[in-house]
C-alpha cells in the first residue's frame, strides 16, 4: 500500500527507513513544510524511489487536497505535536 510520512526531522528519517519494506509498502512519500529536508532524508537513505513533497501541516484544506492527490492508505504523523489535530482532521475529511 501507500504510506505518507509527515515530518522531516529525526523521527521522520527513522520512520522513512522503517517503511522500506516492499512487501508492505509499495509507495512511500515523505512530506514537510520544507521539501529540501525531505529530499535530504531520501538522499541519506539512498532510495530514490521515495517521493517527497511540500505540505503545510497547519492547513487542513491543503492537507485534504494533498491526501486526495496521493491517496495514502496510512499516514504516519511525526510532525510537531501542535499539528496533531489538524492532521487528524484532514485524515478524517479525506477519508
Amino acid at each position: 500500500g501507500k504510506v505518507l510520512i509527515i515530518g522531516a526531522g529525526g523521527v521522520g528519517m527513522r520512520g522513512t527507513q522503517s517503511a522500506q519494506n516492499p512487501d508492505v509498502f509499495t509507495d512511500i512519500m515523505i512530506a514537510s513544510r520544507t521539501k529540501s529536508k525531505c529530499d535530504a532524508i531520501v538522499k541519506a537513505i539512498g532510495n530514490p524511489a521515495i517521493k517527497t513533497a511540500q505540505v503545510d501541516a497547519d492547513n487542513v484544506d491543503e492537507l485534504v487536497e494533498f491526501f486526495n492527490s496521493f491517496k495514502p492508505e496510512i499516514v504516519i504523523n511525526v510532525a510537531l505535536p501542535y499539528q496533531d489535530l489538524t492532521i487528524m482532521e484532514a485524515c478524517l475529511k479525506a477519508g
